[in-house]
């Protein structure tokens, strides 16, 4: 209790005890309040004592202060008071939920999140919101800045999460893990104002926009008289420009990228850009006003994403993208190009190794000369051929994203622990792939992965070692997490993450190696 004392009595936040001290108060707390108690979770600010704690079904957060102290009036929860020593003291004992997250937030400023700036980072999709604390320990002690709440809107839609949810469960994870290093909020592939206006209030630090839709995938290969009639209706109002001056802005220059990298532009290499690009400019303009407007003084820092492309990014067309956001007063800290060579979900790198440095080096000058701004590599999950390459050239200005990799290896644990949910979640997806592949770019083989059936227990797990059965799983996830029977309830949800959560160290363990290796060479 003496410790415990000593945390009461702080009125600011408490540094963080040491592994012994954790462990002795964890006891205590766990006595009082009937709950397995994360020790890493400890913090204490203001006069009370917070901890994050389990039963068998759920986990709750503890708020321990002296009798009439405040420090608990903003959570909601079951309150009784107890007397120890003769001392009086109040226990409030509270659901995960949003007001209680929110009002933690406030309490422990650490877990919230925060901009990164030009931080080395790396994002952690979560599909499930249970993957925090593994993400944690993938990336402590490795000077990588984590977005730990990262979603795209397409995948809030397809998992049924909202922002509020993918924000919330990143908190509670940072809190049972006591990271108090810091971590973003990545609202993730924004395509319009309004889904600016849905993840704006809740939090989030970074918005990535996507402005892929305004992309003209055909100017890659237009004749110049086409080109030429693009270029001329482009929004230039918007562009606040013309034809004209875009033309005397580039046209006749050398650029002088520094480390021995130079680019002019030829007559077709600005038309090209301007006509694939021209539009994706106006457009990420205006949604970067938007969402400044909705910001007001709150910090956030913007990533732009143009990697779901068909057609891979020029080094002038990144110039051009890159030259005229500057021009119209956009700031951003990541820029994702559309790479040459293939990105495709769960799978590493596919195309010529050399034909990407060749092309990174390059995108990487433009980032330098006109930032300087990170370099962002979408679909970065399991690209294990290329990080060398991009943490040789990039330094630190790299941003990489993983999503469904996390969600890979939740069913990689699932198949060891619940084989039967395992076999119902593969032969699920095999009948929805077709379907829910539309809008990803992946090329799985589904003749080359194996009924469930064909498979003894052992080797089920093995089916997220193939590229085939790797890719099947990763882009079915919506259909997976959102498929209800007949009577209203998830067919897989609900058991997913309860098979996960009663063995929570096994998924953690998973993450902390996979996502591990991911980051390991980045260290540096």
């Amino acid at each position: 209790m003496n410790t415990l004392l000593t945390m009461l009595s702080t009125a600011v936040l408490l540094p963080p005890l040491t592994a012994e001290e954790s462990a002795a108060a964890a006891a205590k707390l766990g006595e009082l309040s009937g709950l397995r108690v994360y020790p890493g979770s400890l913090a204490a600010s203001g006069g009370a004592v917070f901890f994050l704690g389990r039963t068998e079904e759920r986990k709750l957060l503890g708020i321990l202060s002296k009798e009439g102290h405040g420090g608990a009036t903003a959570f909601v929860g079951e309150e009784r008071a107890f007397r120890e020593n003769g001392e009086k003291y109040q226990l409030k004992v509270s659901p995960l939920d949003h007001v209680n997250a929110a009002a933690l937030r406030r309490a422990l400023p650490y877990t919230g999140p925060v901009p990164l700036g030009l931080q080395k980072s790396v994002g952690f999709g979560d599909r499930l919101g249970l993957a925090t604390p593994g993400h944690v320990r993938a990336v402590r002690g490795t000077g990588l800045a984590p977005i730990f709440a990262q979603q795209s809107i397409r995948e809030m839609a397809r998992t049924g999460r909202t922002p509020e949810q993918v924000l919330d469960d990143a908190t509670w994870g940072v809190f049972q893990e006591g990271w108090r290093q810091g971590f973003g909020a990545d609202a993730d592939h924004l395509k319009t104002t309004s889904d600016i206006d849905r993840c704006a209030p809740v939090g989030f630090t970074m918005f990535t926009i996507d402005p892929g839709d305004h992309v003209d995938n055909d100017a890659n290969a237009d004749a110049t008289g086409i080109l030429k009639g693009k270029m001329d209706d482009l929004p230039w109002a918007d562009l606040e420009s013309s034809p004209e001056m875009t033309r005397a802005a580039y046209l006749g220059k050398t650029f002088d990228l520094g480390d021995g990298f130079s680019i002019s532009f030829s007559d077709e290499d600005l038309l090209r850009a301007a006509a694939k690009y021209g539009k994706a400019v106006a457009h990420t303009v205006n949604l970067y006003q938007h969402l400044a407007g909705r910001m007001g003084d709150r910090p956030f820092e913007l990533e732009i994403s143009v990697d779901e492309t068909e057609t891979p990014t020029s080094v002038h067309e990144h110039f051009f993208v890159a030259s005229e956001l500057k021009r119209l007063g956009v700031r951003w800290a990541s820029l994702a190009p559309r790479y040459v060579g293939r990105f495709e979900k769960g799978v590493d790198y596919i195309g010529d190794l050399a034909w990407f440095e060749r092309d990174f080096v390059w995108h990487v000058a433009v980032a330098r000369h006109l930032g300087p701004y990170k370099l962002g590599i979408h679909s970065g999950s399991d690209k294990f051929s290329i990080y060398p390459i991009v943490a040789r050239h990039a330094g630190n200005l790299v941003h990489l994203k993983t999503a469904g990799t996390s969600y890979l290896e939740a069913l990689r644990v699932i198949a060891s622990i619940d084989s039967a949910l395992f076999r119902q979640v593969l032969a699920f997806s095999l009948e929805r792939y077709e379907q829910d592949k539309a809008s990803y770019h992946v090329s799985a083989d589904l003749s080359k992965v194996p009924a469930p059936d064909q498979l003894a227990d052992p080797e089920l797990a093995g089916v997220l070692d193939r590229f085939d059965g790797r890719q099947l799983l990763h882009v079915t996830f919506g259909s997976v997490l959102t498929a209800k029977g007949s009577d209203g309830r998830y067919l897989f949800r609900d058991r997913l993450v309860s098979a996960l959560a009663g063995d929570e160290e096994s998924y953690y363990a998973a993450l902390e190696a996979h996502l591990g290796r991911h980051v390991g060479f980045f260290i540096g």
